[in-house]
């Protein structure tokens, strides 16, 4: 079994931001195999079904992007699921827009919702999908993060997110190091 997270805040007013960028991806991930996310727990709306092959909990935390690590513990716990059986996907203002990288382990980065999951989880070697989505010139982070995306990203956004759900089958599908071989250098405008 598989868990894999999309990080985001629920509601209306967060929908299309660049922190629920994860939303999207594991929505789309979840649509594009049959999983419906309509279940309820775990702090999260989740569904389970088979991705590439291997049975898999798609889960959205519904606790807000800094309160994440409470439901993908709660998760965790229940189904049994190891470190390395921990998919996160969440965006990352450390890497351009428009491009992936596929980690396992490491620390938060400065992403509150990797510090909570990783501090109430107790762990940090679960694997990492970044999605960039840049930095704003104006180094406000919090508007950043929480802005709609830019009519030129907005363009974009639909192949980033085809290949982020590209790149997490794969990591489902073959694992980590294959994932990063074939999507770590991805970069749209490259």
């Amino acid at each position: 079994m598989k868990l894999l997270v999309g990080l985001g805040n629920p509601g209306d007013k967060y929908q299309a931001t660049r922190h629920n960028v994860g939303f999207m991806v594991a929505e789309q991930l979840a649509q594009g195999n049959g999983i419906a996310l309509k279940k309820k727990g775990y702090q999260a709306h989740y569904g389970v079904g088979r991705v590439a092959g291997q049975e898999t909990t798609v889960l959205l935390p519904q606790t807000f992007m800094n309160r994440s690590g409470a439901s993908v513990n709660a998760a965790c716990q229940s189904l049994g699921i190891t470190p390395g059986d921990l998919i996160v996907i969440h965006d990352d203002l450390d890497l351009p827009y428009g491009t992936l990288r596929v980690k396992l382990g490491g620390g938060h980065g400065g992403h509150n919702g990797l510090r909570d999951i990783i501090g109430v989880y107790g762990n940090r070697d679960f694997v990492r999908l970044r999605i960039g989505i840049g930095r704003s010139e104006q180094g406000n982070v919090t508007g950043h993060v929480l802005g709609r995306f830019s009519s030129e990203e907005q363009t974009l956004l639909p192949r980033l997110i085809d290949t982020a759900v590209e790149a997490a089958e794969k990591i489902i599908s073959a694992g980590v190091n294959p994932a990063m071989n074939a999507f770590n250098n991805f970069d749209l405008y490259g």
